[in-house]
């Protein structure tokens, strides 16, 4: 490592506002105040706004969100297309749909003579200078 363009790395402690926890790491955060931890050795300290003992993901009080709403919500936008779909009536009309376009192609357009012979290629002549 080069000298001097790294920043400290050393033992801090963290302390959380909202519930005033507080845990010693290591870090490079920088900080104006200290404070003497439970050794007895006076480290740097960090004010933190959330800490695993006050966020709601860690503690368990996070909302759980209702799912079944959801496919409410769901058909209420798409109504007729999502029931068509959940019927079966999309498939049935797709295919009655291909069938008839399958069936107009037929009819305008005979079938391409297939011959055994390979396309010739042309060959473009360049002209020498």
């Amino acid at each position: 490592m080069k000298p001097g363009i790294h920043p400290e790395y050393r033992e801090v402690v963290f302390v959380d506002v909202s519930n005033n926890f507080s845990f010693k790491t290591r870090s490079t955060i920088n900080t104006k105040e200290k404070i003497k931890w439970e050794d007895g050795n006076e480290y740097p300290l960090a004010k933190i706004e959330t800490s695993s003992e006050s966020h709601p993901f860690f503690t368990g009080t996070q909302k759980i969100i209702d799912t079944a709403g959801r496919v409410e919500k769901f058909r209420q936008k798409f109504g007729g297309k999502a029931a068509a779909k959940a019927t079966g009536d999309g498939a049935v009309k797709t295919a009655e749909k291909r069938a008839a376009a399958a069936e107009a192609k037929k009819t305008d357009k005979p079938a391409a003579k297939k011959t055994d012979k390979p396309a010739a290629k042309k060959v473009a002549s360049k002209k020498a200078k």
